[in-house]
C-alpha cells in the first residue's frame, strides 16, 4: 500500500504487553510479505489466531489446461459463464501461466458458512455487475460497479452481495501487486502526474470484533488446492492493526486519464503493476487534438508480453462486434491492431465513453478449458477485409 493506515485499539510500542480489560493480553499478530523485508500490519485479536482444530477437505482448484501453446488471437463471451449460488464455486479461471491466473465470477449468493484465505496471491477483483460489502479480518469496504479490490495474500476475508446479479473479474497474482512505481517518489507519495492519489483509495473503515469459540470453517487456498480448515475461534477478532498491509479499493471511475496531441500507448493507463504483468484502466476521455491525428490505436506487435482486454462498458472504437463481458486475447509473437473500417470511424471523432481493463503479461497465458466453453474460435479472421 501508498501509506499508513491504522483501525482501532492498538498499544503505544509494538511487542509490548497489550491488555483487556480483565488483565489477560491480546494476542498480536505481525501480517507480512517478502519475509519481513516487505510491507506489514501489526494485528491484536482476542483469541490466538493459529488454533486449528482439524483439515475435513483438500481438493483441487487447479485450471484445466486446453491449450498450453499456441498463438491464436481469441474473444471469450465472458457474461456466458453462469451464474452460480457459491462464491467459490462461481469462480471460473479462463487464462493462466505461472505467475497469474484470470477469473471470471458471477456468485448469486454471499458466504454465509464459511471465510476465505488465498495464500497462493495477491487478488485483484474487478465488479462489474454488483454492490455489496467485502467483510475482512482488518475491516470491511463496500463496493459497487466499477471498483477495484485489492485483497492482499492472507487476508481471511467474506464477500456479501446485496443481490443474485454479480459479475466479476478477477487477476490472482503470485507476485505482489503494487501501484506503478514511476507514479511515486522516493516516500512513496502519488506524484501530481500520477492519473490517481490517496485520496481515491478507500481503506477500511468498519471493524468487526467477534469474541466467540466454535467451529469456524475457513477455505485455504494453497498451491491450487482448497482446505477446509476449522479453527477454534471466529477468525475476526481484531480490536486494532497498523501498518501497510490490508485490503483497500480504488474504482475505475476516478482515474484520471492521461491525454495527448497524438495517440498515447497503453503505459498512460497503467493502474497497477507486479513484475510479471501490468494492469491498465481505459476510462472516458477525450482523443487527440492533433489536426491530423488517428484516434485508433495504430497496429502493434505483441513481442514480448501477451494482451489481454477484459470490455466493460460504453463504445470500443477499436474493435467491430464486442460487448460488455467479452475478452480479448492477443499473444505475443503476432501483431494486431484495429478492426477493419475502425481507423476510418475513428478520424474526427473527439471523445470516447469506453470502459475496459487490460491485463499485459510478460510469460504467455494457457488457455483453459471453461475458456474453450465461451471462446470464438473464427475472431482470429476478423482483421480481414
Amino acid at each position: 500500500m501508498p501509506f499508513y493506515h491504522k483501525l482501532g485499539k492498538i498499544p503505544p510500542k509494538r511487542h509490548t504487553q497489550f491488555r483487556k480489560p480483565d488483565g489477560s493480553l491480546y494476542a498480536e499478530q505481525l501480517f507480512g510479505t517478502v519475509g519481513f523485508d516487505g510491507m506489514y500490519t501489526n494485528s491484536y485479536h482476542e483469541q490466538r489466531p493459529t488454533q486449528v482444530k482439524e483439515i475435513r477437505k483438500q481438493y483441487s482448484v487447479a485450471p484445466k489446461i486446453a491449450k498450453a501453446n499456441h498463438i491464436q488471437s481469441y474473444r471469450f463471451r465472458g457474461f456466458q459463464v453462469k451464474p452460480e449460488k457459491d462464491y467459490l464455486e462461481s469462480r471460473k479461471a479462463v487464462l493462466t501461466n505461472s505467475d497469474c491466473t484470470i477469473v471470471l465470477a458471477a456468485p448469486k449468493e454471499s458466504t454465509r458458512d464459511y471465510f476465505y484465505k488465498n495464500t497462493d496471491a495477491d487478488e485483484l477483483i474487478f465488479i462489474h455487475k454488483g454492490t455489496g460489502k467485502l467483510r475482512t479480518m482488518l475491516g470491511n469496504i463496500d463496493f459497487k460497479y466499477g471498483d477495484y479490490l485489492l485483497v492482499p495474500r492472507g487476508i481471511i476475508y467474506k464477500i456479501d452481495f446485496d443481490t443474485e446479479d454479480n459479475r466479476l473479474f478477477i487477476v490472482e497474482s503470485k507476485r505482489p501487486i503494487y501501484t506503478p512505481k514511476r507514479y511515486r517518489n522516493w516516500f512513496g507519495q502519488l506524484l501530481e502526474h500520477s492519473p490517481f492519489c490517496e485520496r481515491d483509495i478507500r481503506r477500511p473503515q468498519e471493524l468487526e470484533t467477534n469474541n466467540e469459540n466454535g467451529d469456524f470453517i475457513i477455505k485455504v487456498k494453497k498451491q491450487d488446492d482448497i482446505f477446509e480448515m476449522v479453527y477454534a475461534s471466529h477468525p475476526f477478532d481484531v480490536v486494532g492493526y497498523d501498518g501497510y498491509n490490508y485490503p483497500y479499493a480504488f474504482s475505475i471511475h476516478d482515474f484520471e486519464p492521461i491525454t495527448g496531441r497524438i495517440h498515447q500507448p497503453p503505459p498512460v493507463h497503467q493502474t497497477f503493476e507486479t513484475d510479471a504483468f501490468v494492469v491498465c484502466s481505459f476510462v472516458p476521455r477525450l482523443y487527440d487534438y492533433h489536426p491530423d491525428s488517428i484516434p485508433a490505436p495504430y497496429n502493434h506487435s505483441n513481442i514480448d508480453s501477451d494482451e489481454v482486454l477484459y470490455y466493460v462498458d460504453g463504445d470500443f472504437m477499436s474493435r467491430n462486434d464486442i460487448d460488455a463481458g467479452h475478452i480479448s486475447l492477443h499473444p505475443a509473437g503476432i501483431p494486431h491492431g484495429p478492426h477493419p473500417g475502425a481507423t476510418e470511424r475513428s478520424i474526427g471523432k473527439t471523445k470516447t465513453d469506453e470502459l475496459a481493463v487490460m491485463v499485459d503479461t510478460f510469460k504467455p497465458l494457457m488457455v483453459t478449458e471453461e475458456a474453450m466453453k465461451i471462446a470464438d474460435e473464427e475472431y482470429l479472421k476478423s482483421w480481414l477485409e
